[in-house]
């Protein structure tokens, strides 16, 4: 495996990014100031966007793995390599991620910590987790179910529209 860092042409990798972040003006914010790793094992595999948050502190904000070769390491591999690379220019790698049921999972299994801050709508759902799980095929009764466990979700024949 070799891990390339990309400094021009870093929107050839659109494709790839699009798969964390579906939205192009969002991915326009980092790209260029972010320093994008490509991870290659004969073929491109994974990708990864970090910037420098100043005061030592750096951030992931974007990982992602063609979803064919996701499961085969490739992701913490690239996560193992860009936490090295940073190590001795900072000392905190944060991760601009949604809370879905596959990157938590996958970021408490490469060592990162999750701290919730800030107070939200109150409600208990995140819409990010919840717009990631609909991209990973979950329909909305799944997705309710994943953040308020113990529901029922019926259609109440009874109830009269107004």
């Amino acid at each position: 495996m070799e891990v390339k860092i990309i400094e021009s042409n870093k929107k050839n990798y659109l494709d790839l990014l699009l798969l964390a972040d579906e939205q192009e003006d969002m991915i326009d914010k980092y790209l260029e100031r972010g320093v994008l790793f490509a991870l290659y094992d004969g073929d491109l595999k994974s990708i990864c966007v970090v910037t420098d948050e100043g005061g030592g502190n750096f951030e992931i904000q974007s990982m992602a793995t063609y979803e064919q070769h996701q499961r085969k390491g490739y992701g913490s591999y690239l996560i193992d390599y860009v936490c090295g690379h940073f190590k001795g220019e900072g000392r905190t790698m944060y991760v601009g991620t949604g809370d879905s049921p596959m990157t938590v999972p996958f970021y408490k299994n490469s060592g990162f910590v999750f701290t919730v801050t800030g107070y939200g709508h109150g409600v208990g759902m995140s819409q990010y987790g919840a717009n990631l799980m609909a991209r990973d095929g979950m329909d909305y009764t799944e997705i309710l179910t994943w953040y308020y466990t113990g529901v029922e979700i019926r259609r109440d024949w009874n109830t009269q529209e107004k």
